[in-house]
Formats: structure tokens, sequence, C-alpha cells
């Protein structure tokens, strides 16, 4: 029965020895892979991330609303057609209507009545010059008479069939003081917008040191359980020789096994967390999942910063935060906003020129139709005088909104000095507990190192040993945990904080980090 379970044992051990080392023997592949630093992840990312590109498209459509603001300044042309049928002509009265014809008759009514007005200072006129000239014979004047059947009751049609004009207009603002404040508002939303887009940069740094160093802490996790399957097989291999000279108890045997039995899963947990993992890096680059990829270094690389002083002083250091930044703009908005509204108070000028060609006939002939011209300059002086307070109730709201604003800065700040607190409290920990495991962990090797020589030479028992590994284990993915622990927060940190990530000649600079401040 122990023979047949030793035989199981084994040959499981002996088939997943290739999948165990499936991530270590891969000659074949190794020229297809592409290793990558923190730097050519953070470069790669700036230029393929899909928020980078979308926030990079924010920017532009900001910049060109702002251009297009600006054309409410330059001349507006347009450029007009019309043709239209009279279907009835428009009629007018020139006669006074019927119920006035009597009225009308004693005064001399009617059109007969007017054409008699504007002719007797005239006739009066050359009576006078004629009065030098005693032999001629002037007849008196009489003015006409209005025929009874036109008196009011004929209509006058006006105008012709068919009618075309055709014109170009121009417009401009002259003065308008209202519109002038509203380019300072499109000048401050591409200003919005940019810093929109370094947060989301700033974001996309601290997910892409994340995925970094969660590619970091699996491989660490790998080998610290591969060296507890490694040193699993050796003592399993060490009991079964002395259980074959019966210096080794049935039990320790059984022990050794399930030990080497329990390794296993941990490593191909290990191994399937190294694959998510940089799943996880590519999907936050922006580029292929199918595309083959590594990490440089080691998580124990970045245990060096843990030995630099945090300086608890930095909380106040607000000023580059892009979310403060945003905020301020944000205020500065509403400010122009307000003045805007209040500048609606202000009479506006505007300048207009038109020049229209058009004609009339009632015989749809072209060659028979006569063009006639006309021009106008115009200039519109608007002066606002009441709006049923429309626009006093618009400043008010806007004054509210800009109050909700300062308390949502208030806010904000409260937040942030709470998460920088606790960034810095963190990773202050995080030192602490990296101090501890790292004396620890000399002691469990120390401990380690003389149980097994001590089991070796048959002066302890596997139990020992099997216990002195697992504080081996353990102590190892605590120090481990404590690096990746410090640099998630340091991570946060600079991202809270707003330190950039770039230099001034747009390279990737991580030594411009806070700590390195």
């Amino acid at each position: 029965m122990i023979l047949r379970q030793m035989v199981l044992v084994l040959a499981g051990m002996f088939l997943s020895l290739p999948l165990l080392a499936q991530y270590q023997q891969e000659p074949q592949a190794e020229d297809s892979t592409v290793v990558l630093t923190l730097d050519d992840a953070l470069k790669i990312a700036l230029s393929e991330n899909v928020s980078v590109k979308v926030a990079d498209m924010e920017i532009q459509r900001a910049k060109y609303a702002k251009k297009g603001s600006y054309g409410a300044l330059l001349p507006q042309i347009n450029a007009s057609g019309l043709y239209s049928y009279a279907i009835q002509k428009q009629k007018v009265y020139f006669g006074s209507d019927k119920a006035s014809d009597d009225e009308g008759e004693s005064k001399g009514g009617g059109m007969a009545s007017m054409m008699g007005a504007m002719m007797d200072p005239i006739y009066y006129y050359i009576q006078q010059l004629m009065a030098l000239h005693p032999t001629a014979q002037i007849p008196p004047y009489q003015a006409p008479q209005q025929e009874e059947s036109s008196s009011g009751s004929d209509a006058v049609e006006m105008g012709r069939s068919n009618q075309v004009q055709f014109g170009i207009s121009a417009s401009m603002p002259l003065v308008n003081v209202q519109l002038w404040e509203s380019l300072r508002i499109s000048g401050e939303q591409v200003e919005l917008a940019v810093e929109q887009a370094r947060e989301s940069r700033l974001g996309m740094v601290t997910s892409v040191k994340q995925a970094f160093y969660a590619v970091l802490l699996a491989r660490a996790a790998y080998d610290v359980y591969n060296a507890t399957y490694e040193n699993a097989v050796e003592n399993f291999k060490q009991t079964e020789r002395k259980y074959n000279v019966n210096k080794a108890s049935e039990m320790d045997m059984t022990r050794a096994k399930a030990s080497l039995a329990a390794a296993v899963p941990n490593l191909f947990n290990a191994e399937n967390t190294i694959e998510l993992s940089l799943w996880q890096l590519k999907a936050v680059l922006g580029v292929d999942l199918d595309m083959k990829i590594d990490v440089a270094g080691k998580l124990e690389d970045y245990a060096e910063d843990m030995l630099r002083s945090v300086n608890d002083g930095a909380e106040a250091e607000l000023d580059r935060n892009s979310q403060m930044r945003q905020l301020a703009i944000q205020a500065d908005m509403l400010a122009s906003q307000i003045r805007m509204q209040q500048y609606a108070y202000i009479p506006s000028l505007a300048m207009q020129v038109s020049y229209n060609y058009y004609t009339q006939s009632d015989v749809f002939q072209l060659s028979q139709w006569k063009w006639l011209p006309s021009s106008t300059l115009a200039l519109s002086l608007s002066i606002p005088i009441f709006s049923g307070f429309q626009r006093y109730h618009a400043i008010k709201q806007t004054r509210v909104q800009k109050d909700e604003l300062d308390l949502q800065r208030q806010n904000a700040e409260r937040q942030l000095k709470i998460a920088i607190r606790q960034n810095i409290s963190a990773m202050d920990t995080q030192m602490k507990s990296y101090e501890a495991a790292r004396d620890a962990l000399e002691s469990a090797e120390k401990a380690y190192d003389i149980a097994s020589k001590s089991y070796e030479v048959g002066r302890s028992t596997l139990t020992d040993l099997n216990n002195t590994e697992l504080v081996l284990t353990q102590t190892r993915l605590q120090a481990l945990q404590a690096i990746y622990n410090f640099v998630l927060a340091k991570a946060a940190l600079e991202q809270n904080l707003g330190y950039d990530f770039l230099d001034d000649k747009g390279n990737v600079d991580l030594e411009g980090s806070y700590l390195k401040k």
C-alpha cells in the first residue's frame, strides 16, 4: 500500500515538473518576448492608452470650440435668393369710402379735392405773373371733378405677378462687451480640458505602476513557492532514503508526501497569477493581449526607496493636484460668467451691409426682365432696458453656483489632506513592517538551515523542519507584501500631490517622484 502511494506521488511529481518549469524553460519564445522596464511601460501607455487618446481628443475639441467662438467677431456674410408669384395682387384705395361721400363732396372730397388743393397754389402764382400783362386772358382754374363711379369704390392693384430677388448681406458686431467676455470663457474651457487630460495621464501612470508592481509581486511569490516546492522535493527524497533504511517512520514518510502535495497547488496558483497580472498590464498599456511581454527587475529593487524619510509637511502642497487645479479653473469660469451676465446691461452696437438685385414682371420671360439694384448700410444700437428680471436672476443663480463650488473646493481639499496623510501613514507602516520582516527573515533562514542539517543527521524530526519552512515562507511573503504595499502607497501619494512624470523634454522621469524631491 505504501509502495503504491509512493509510485503515485512520484508519478504526479514528474508529470507536473514540465508544467512548473514552463515559464523558466521557453528559450524558443524568448526572441519574441518584449521585456519592459517601468519607464518603457509608461512611454507605451502615454501613446497607446485609450483614456489618454480620449483626453487628447477633448483638448483638440476644446481648441476648435475656442476658434469657433472667435468667429463671432468676424463679419457674418450670407447670400439669399427669392422667387414669388402673386396669386392675388394687393389692392389699395386712393379715395374716401362711401360713408363719407357727402362730407367729402362739400369739401371737394376724394382724389379731385386732393388734386385741386395741390394745383391751387400753382395756379395762383401763375395768375400773379400774368397780372403784369393786362391783355392776357387766363381762364379761372377749376379742379377736376371726381366721377361718381370711382368715388372710393374702386381699388388699384399694386405690383407684378412674378418677383425675383437676389442679395448678399454682411453683419458684424462693433461693440459687444458680453461677447468679448464669452471669448475669455472659451479660453478657460481649453485650459480646463488640458488639466483634465493631465489628470487622466496621472491616473494612467498610477494604474501602470500598480499593474507593473503586481507582476513583480506575482513573480516574487512564484519564486518563494518554487523554493518551497524544491525544499519539499528534497525533503521527500531525504525522507524516502531514511525510510528505505528504516531510519524514518511511516508517519514521516506520509508527512513528506503531504508537504510535497501541498506545495504543488500554490505553485500553480502563483504561475496563473503571473499570467493574469501580465494580461492586466497589457490592458492598461493598451497593447494587444496576445502580445508576449515581460517585466524587467525585481520587487526587491524598490526596497531601497523604503529607507528614505517621508516629509510630513507634504500634505499642504496641493497646488499641483489636478483636482484642485480644475476647481480653480471652474471658479474662474464662473467669475467670467458672472461678468458676462453683468455686461448684458451694457448697450451693443452692430453694423449691417446689404446689396440686392430685384425685378418684377407680369410676363415670365427672362429677356424682358429689368433688374434694379438696391443697397443699404445700417448701424444697429441695442439698449437693454427691462427683461422681466431675467438677467438679474441669472446673475444670482451663477453666484449660488460659485458659492457651491467654493464649498466643494474646501471639501476636496480636506479629503485630499486626509488621503495624503493616509498614504504617508501607510508608507511609514510598511517601512516598519519591512524592517521587522527583514530581521525575521534572517532568523527564519538561519533556523531553517539548522533544522535541515539537524534532520539530515537525525537530531530533529520532519515536523520541526516543516514548521521552520512554513515560518520561512510566511516571512518571505510578508517582506514582499510590505514592499508591494509601500510602492502602491507611494504611487497614490504622487498622484494626490500631482507630481508630473515628464521632464522638460517630454521624457518619462520617474526620478522626479515625491520621495526624491
